[in-house]
């Protein structure tokens, strides 16, 4: 099954247009100009699957950080962030996110579902996406923000006490990134709800119940999946209970 065309309903959760604003469609096309080690061209992706369990949720947050992992390298080899603390800020967050696949990869040990290699970008978008420093700082926004919210999201799913702490670990992490690219932007330090990728009618509402406070909105496993899906990142099929 291909995660794109089994994720078309839940596409309805999820504003493709405000993706488009912010310029993240094609993000995994940028990945492939500068990941030597992800597969470059492969005549049949790997499926990767993810289950609604420890190991299933896990393993998506690992791909979520090598996604990031591999977009702050291309972002700074693109020429367009010139300002020294731009590149500052991009190599620091950069050598993070390649912590947190280190981090997620020995934590999960036999358990990790894919490799870095088994990972097939699509490259549809790519010179979109490297066209400007406004659409590279407004994609790593995207991320950041869509990396809270998953962890956060998956904390109350997740049952094994090692994952929980890994996954508290970095969701931290990737709150202060938030705020570090949403600076460098120009924009709200904290994401104002018009930004969120999950508008409030599709929130989940048990995981929710302090919507209207200052607040990270919690998105569920599978609205996590439909995002990344949405924007075309990868090849590989996607499939298991997670996405289902």
């Amino acid at each position: 099954m291909n995660l794109l065309t089994s994720l078309d309903l839940d596409r309805a959760i999820f504003s493709r247009r405000r993706a488009l604003k912010w310029g993240m469609v094609g993000v995994g096309t940028m990945l492939l100009a500068t990941a030597p080690k992800m597969v470059m061209a492969q005549t049949r992706a790997k499926t990767l699957t993810f289950n609604a369990d420890d190991i299933g949720i896990l393993n998506f947050a690992l791909l979520l950080e090598e996604l990031e992992a591999a977009f702050y390298p291309a972002a700074l080899k693109s020429g367009k962030i010139t300002n020294p603390k731009e590149r500052d800020y991009f190599s620091m967050i950069g050598s993070h996110e390649a912590s947190h696949v280190t981090f997620l990869r020995q934590v999960l040990g036999s358990n990790a579902l894919f490799q870095t290699r088994d990972l097939s970008l699509n490259t549809g978008a790519l010179n979109a996406l490297l066209t400007s420093r406004d659409k590279i700082l407004n994609t790593a926004v995207t991320l950041e923000d869509l990396g809270v919210h998953a962890y956060n999201g998956a904390g109350p799913s997740l049952t094994n006490p090692t994952y929980i702490l890994a996954a508290g670990s970095i969701v931290s992490v990737e709150g202060r990134h938030s705020a570090a690219v949403r600076q460098l932007a120009g924009r709200p330090s904290t994401e104002p709800d018009r930004d969120r990728l999950v508008q409030d009618a599709n929130l989940t509402a048990n995981l929710n119940p302090f919507k209207g406070r200052a607040y990270d909105e919690l998105y569920t496993p599978k609205q996590v999946v439909a995002a990344v899906s949405s924007f075309k990142l990868l090849n590989n099929p996607i499939t298991g209970t997670l996405v289902a």
